[in-house]
């Protein structure tokens, strides 16, 4: 396949051309603010399909369905509730995805199975005239091939991507830098799947009591889920994120990690392994391994959020062995903190060193 890669210059010349590839059953990637998004007609199952094969993504991994206008919600859901009401107000367009009971034009293609579909309405400038000129619902989960680190660029798309979809729109780099907030309201109490930039704390002050999944909880104590129960959400059940190299994550006091980090950088490369270390700015660690990579302050989130997917995209790229990596205190966030450690530990696969109960990796 051919894919045309439309630079920010050149946007305004081609919506009209990829709306059309969307209304044919193609596949065009496009930015969000959290992450590029890989889009398809919603409506479509064979566009559907297409977006599994190209991202080579297990097809009972739900997408979640972009609409541009709150006029579009409804035809794609049984019923907009209160709840469901308050947060499309509160949040959208924004970076909060919403769990309704699907209605019969949503394919179960697109949700992987369930009677359930996943709503949002990006905030991006692109995300949302590529909408609107395509006059669809674009399903569209992150651009890259399956259970690697999400696309924040274009040109990590392109590394993934090229030759597999039709078009890809530079829109430069996202803003946020890790994926929506995913909530359930089809229950008695919502609940949050995957965490991200609304927070628990916000979704409460909007709508009352919100629990989150015992899975995502599992995940941040660095537990890999494999039920073989079908996801619900996007990001639940799978390994994601993940770059080519182990990651292993150190948890602990910023010393303690900091020493630990030295020790193990030295221990692998006595091994003759090619080691990389993710850190903060201000550890003390240059020089100690193959690679070492600066990407926030301790306790930044958001500047941790914006460049993780790129770091773990450079790790790939530098060929390491394997890959230690801080936590960053991203334990004692209790907002987007909990979001981004979600997403490192979900790339760690389960390879996590606590140093507080002496753990192993």
């Amino acid at each position: 396949m051919e894919t045309i890669v439309v630079r920010e210059s050149e946007l305004d010349d081609y919506y009209e051309e990829a709306g059309r590839i969307l209304r044919e059953g193609g596949l065009v990637a496009f930015p969000t603010e959290t992450v590029y998004g890989l889009g398809g007609n919603a409506l479509d199952p064979e566009a559907s399909a297409k977006i599994y094969a190209a991202k080579g993504r297990p097809s009972d991994n739900p997408l979640i369905v972009h609409v541009a206008d709150f006029a579009d919600v409804a035809p794609l859901v049984r019923e907009i509730t209160p709840v469901a009401d308050k947060l499309m107000k509160k949040f959208w367009p924004g970076p909060l995805t919403i769990i309704m009971n699907k209605s019969d034009i949503v394919p179960t293609a697109t949700t992987g199975g369930l009677q359930s579909v996943a709503v949002r309405m990006p905030v991006h400038p692109v995300a949302m005239k590529l909408i609107r000129c395509a006059g669809v619902p674009i399903a569209a989960p992150s651009a890259n091939t399956s259970g690697r680190p999400s696309p924040t660029k274009a040109e990590h798309v392109i590394e993934d991507l090229f030759g597999r979809v039709d078009m890809i729109m530079d829109g430069g780099s996202v803003g946020i830098g890790v994926e929506s907030t995913i909530v359930d309201v089809t229950g008695e109490v919502p609940m949050i799947l995957r965490p991200g930039y609304i927070t628990k704390e916000m979704l409460t002050e909007a709508i009352g009591d919100v629990t989150i999944d015992k899975a995502v909880a599992k995940i941040n104590e660095g537990q890999l889920i494999t039920s073989k129960e079908p996801p619900k959400a996007p990001g639940m059940k799978y390994r994601h994120y993940a770059p080519k190299a182990p990651l292993n994550l150190i948890c602990g006091d910023e010393e303690e990690v900091e020493a630990e980090l030295r020790k193990l950088a030295a221990q692998g490369k006595s091994d003759g392994l090619r080691v990389g270390i993710i850190c903060s700015d201000g550890a003390d660690l240059d020089g100690c391994a193959d690679r070492v990579y600066h990407i926030g302050r301790r306790g930044d989130t958001e500047t941790i959020a914006h460049n993780i997917y790129d770091c773990l995209r450079q790790c790939d790229a530098d060929k390491l062995d394997v890959i230690y990596s801080d936590d960053f205190g991203l334990e004692n966030d209790e907002a987007l903190g909990y979001a981004v450690q979600n997403r490192i530990m979900k790339a760690a696969g389960g390879h996590v060193l606590n140093l507080k109960q002496k753990g192993d990796l």
